[in-house]
């Protein structure tokens, strides 16, 4: 490969979007961002690039090992490329947002990340996503779940089920075990590999067996609301912590039926993702054939804290790039509502033009002695009449006004 070759190549995982996806892309936006105004959440533009220590707030070293780093030239402190907007929209909640009320907002753009995950395929995603700042309540976990999946509707994502966590069970069981961070740390990993064998291994030296029993039985509690009746019947006794998460969970599924969520909806006890990020419930859509969530969120409050407003906070994000792959219905190229006209310096034809544009049609004008454009089904032209400039299809007919 030549150098010249070499200047076309992107990154690894860095990619253009070009006509027609981009229009695509545009129009999706612009559907989320209204339907999001709806719902009362108020629309935040973060910057690209902030100072590290207030990029990583509260995150944990996963977005540690995300984000792209670089000295600041005025400052020379270090600075990092957002590869999550979630810690800054925290920041302006904290910093700007009255205290005493809830706040509800919304994002929308590019982040930039060190590597793919599994809930974007690239590496620039348009992270899109909404929070609920300031209220502890099981009713704004509810709020975001029913918005988030009201946008994949409305996005035209088909067969959306829900996996519903919270990380409080694990959380109260390990502090009552006294586990060190290590133990801690190698426990998770069992529990999301669903590692039976595994984990009796490393429960096996802990004096409380009946402990240990509850912990091995996370990996078994998974399925539909039954679950939650089989927690409560196996978990009894396990302490405070955890029958307030199951008494959430429980509240949660009748938030859910009050508001008519149709997904279907399944609970999974040992589904730790966000670990140290998350406080409460946590939750994640999920289509066929699709690896990996499409959209995720949950509680994580108190991110506020360094920043002034320790806060309840829940919310939810997703990769507006990689719901359009699986999208249906979207019209992708809308050539019908293309309008051919000439180029001409009549008076009455860019009049009729701007009229036409105002309408919302697309008035493409034929440049001189440039190809003309292939002719599509569908597609109108400008014609020079009698009665003056009229809108007539490929076939001749008239295409009305």
């Amino acid at each position: 490969m030549t150098i010249l070759d070499e200047r076309w190549l992107l990154p690894v995982g860095v990619e253009e979007v070009l006509p027609p996806q981009a229009g695509q892309l545009e129009r999706s936006r612009r559907r989320v961002l209204d339907l999001f105004s709806a719902w009362g959440y108020e629309l935040v533009i973060p910057p690209f690039i902030e100072h590290l220590e207030a990029l990583l707030t509260g995150t944990g070293r996963d977005l540690e090992r995300q984000t792209f780093t670089l000295v600041d030239q005025m400052s020379g402190r270090l600075i990092g490329v957002r590869a999550d907007m979630t810690p800054q929209v925290a920041r302006i909640d904290a910093r700007h947002i009255a205290p005493r009320t809830p706040a509800r907002l919304c994002y929308l753009g590019t982040v930039l990340r060190t590597r793919t995950d599994a809930l974007a395929s690239s590496r620039s995603p348009v992270q899109v996503g909404a929070e609920l700042y300031g209220h502890g309540g099981i009713e704004s976990d509810c709020e975001v779940m029913c918005l988030m999946l009201e946008m994949l509707a409305c996005l035209g994502i088909p067969q959306v089920h829900i996996d519903i966590g919270h990380v409080g069970i694990f959380r109260a069981l390990s502090s009552a075990a006294g586990f060190s961070e290590t133990q801690e740390r190698q426990l998770l990993d069992c529990m999301q590999r669903k590692a039976g064998d595994e984990l009796d291994e490393r429960l096996a030296d802990l004096d409380d067996r009946q402990l240990a029993s509850w912990l091995r039985g996370l990996i078994d509690l998974n399925g539909g609301e039954e679950v939650l009746a089989i927690a409560n019947a196996t978990l009894g006794g396990a302490g405070a912590g955890v029958g307030r998460a199951l008494e959430e969970l429980e509240r949660l599924v009748s938030c859910l039926r009050a508001r008519s969520a149709q997904a279907p909806v399944h609970f999974d006890l040992a589904e730790l993702r966000g670990y140290h990020y998350h406080t409460g419930i946590t939750f994640a859509a999920f289509v066929p054939h699709q690896g990996h969530e499409i959209a995720r969120g949950g509680r994580y409050d108190e991110i506020g804290r360094v920043f002034g407003a320790a806060r309840p906070a829940t919310g939810f994000s997703a990769d507006l790039k990689t719901l359009l792959t699986l999208a249906e219905g979207e019209e992708m190229a809308p050539d019908q509502a293309v309008v051919m006209a000439p180029w001409d310096d009549d008076p009455q034809l860019h009049q009729r033009v701007a009229s036409l544009r105002a309408q919302g049609r697309r008035v493409i004008q034929e440049l001189p002695g440039a190809a003309m454009a292939p002719e599509i089904p569908g597609r109108m032209r400008l014609v020079r009449r009698d009665s003056g400039w009229q809108l007539e299809a490929s076939n001749g007919e008239d295409a009305g006004q």
